[in-house]
């Protein structure tokens, strides 16, 4: 298995903002994702492919900066776009204050017909708060997420079985013969750089701890819907469901964890349910469990959840920003994995990675809601090799 990433692999996410950008639309093109997937890879990938002078600098500095760090950045970008193209790349944007009423006035105001401009950012809440606020109608927003298997095979040669503990962060393949090294290296430089820089350096948290304990807990029971009676009694200072159900959308725009709401028709308050923890990348639970990669073979409810988690979290990614509703499903004794509803119609599928059981929660939710789409994901149904390879958005008619 190769370790280093080949210099020509491309992922489809940049070749597609490549061509965008070679087209000279009118736009400001914005690059969202977690960290240590390869953002500034790409960035740097797609300027080299362009073969035009180019500008890339970050924001991720340890000293306050503010719109005249922008200003100075535009005005060399314009320089070197006199009598021919350039592209300005600024990286890590949301730490820089002012960053898009900055943008939108240089844009507005003192762009060459040749100048393109890309910006990266890891926080979805502070990037797109600056994109609505700001800069409507000038942007075209890239969703640039952890790897999925199929990418990690490409480029490393990584099995799906090693995906499900590894997960799919490129940077971290070169150390996976290391255990402790690897897990370290998800620990210090991937979890506590998004806690420490882009959660809770974005807003005051009164309660840093609480929100540290809460993604650990998450890493501890991926895939596992816990209510919020439950993560009162287990974390320590835990004030309320308001609190809970507040640092858990932090996480999540921070790309760590997301929290599926149960499926109820019909409006639903967020504190009434139990959240299903679903850990945006294995590599997370992998790392903060203890667990080991021989874990995977081993202990089958671990497998579970493990594989549960890979899929949801697959999805959830995907299916960001389309306007699917993704959710999961009990009574009683009956249980659905995930609900997913679009405008072309509603899904209900079970994720099965051990011996084939009998789906009673699909036929049952199939009874109270017949006009949804049964699907069995893993054992007995689509075999996961072949539904990592599909297009989430063309299958549910996204």
């Amino acid at each position: 298995m190769r370790t280093t990433l080949p210099q020509d692999y491309l992922r489809l996410r940049t070749r597609h903002i490549l061509e965008l950008l070679d087209e000279d639309l009118p736009y400001i093109h914005v690059l969202i994702g977690p960290r240590q997937v390869g953002k500034s890879t790409a960035a740097r990938q797609i300027a080299a492919s362009l073969k035009v002078p180019f500008v890339m600098e970050s924001g991720d500095s340890p000293v306050a900066l503010g719109p005249d760090w922008i200003q100075l950045h535009w005005e060399r970008a314009v320089e070197a776009a006199r009598g021919e193209s350039a592209l300005l790349i600024l990286d890590e944007i949301q730490k820089v204050s002012g960053w898009s009423e900055t943008l939108k006035a240089l844009w507005d105001r003192d762009r060459p017909p040749g100048l393109k401009v890309l910006v990266l950012g890891s926080s979805a809440l502070m990037v797109q708060h600056g994109l609505s606020e700001s800069l409507a109608g000038r942007f075209l927003l890239h969703r640039f997420g952890h790897w999925n298997p199929s990418e990690m095979k490409d480029a490393f040669g990584m099995d799906l079985e090693d995906w499900f503990y590894y997960g799919g962060y490129p940077g971290a393949v070169r150390l996976r013969h290391r255990p402790e090294l690897w897990r370290g290296h998800i620990r210090d430089s991937l979890v506590e750089t998004a806690l420490a820089r882009d959660v809770l350096q974005m807003q005051p948290i009164r309660k840093p701890t609480l929100l540290r304990n809460l993604f650990g807990l998450a890493c501890l029971h991926p895939a596992e819907a816990i209510s919020y009676t439950k993560m009162l009694g287990s974390l320590q200072d835990a004030g309320n469901t308001v609190t809970l159900a507040h640092y858990l959308d932090l996480l999540e725009n921070a790309f760590l964890v997301t929290g599926l709401e149960a499926w109820r028709p019909g409006l639903q308050s967020r504190r009434g349910s139990s959240p299903k923890l679903v850990v945006r990348n294995n590599a997370l639970a992998s790392a903060l469990s203890g667990k080991v990669r021989q874990d995977l073979g081993t202990d089958r409810t671990w497998r579970g959840r493990m594989v549960e988690n890979a899929v949801l979290a697959h999805l959830v990614q995907e299916l960001d920003g389309t306007g699917a509703e993704l959710r999961w499903w009990r009574d009683k004794h009956w249980e659905v994995d995930l609900v997913i509803r679009t405008p072309k119609g509603l899904w209900a599928l079970e994720i099965k990675s051990g011996k084939p059981e009998n789906p009673a929660g699909l036929r049952e939710f199939g009874k109270r809601w017949p006009e949804a789409k049964l699907w069995t994901i893993g054992t007995g149904g689509i075999p996961f090799e072949e539904f990592f390879a599909l297009d989430p958005k063309s299958v549910f008619g996204l």
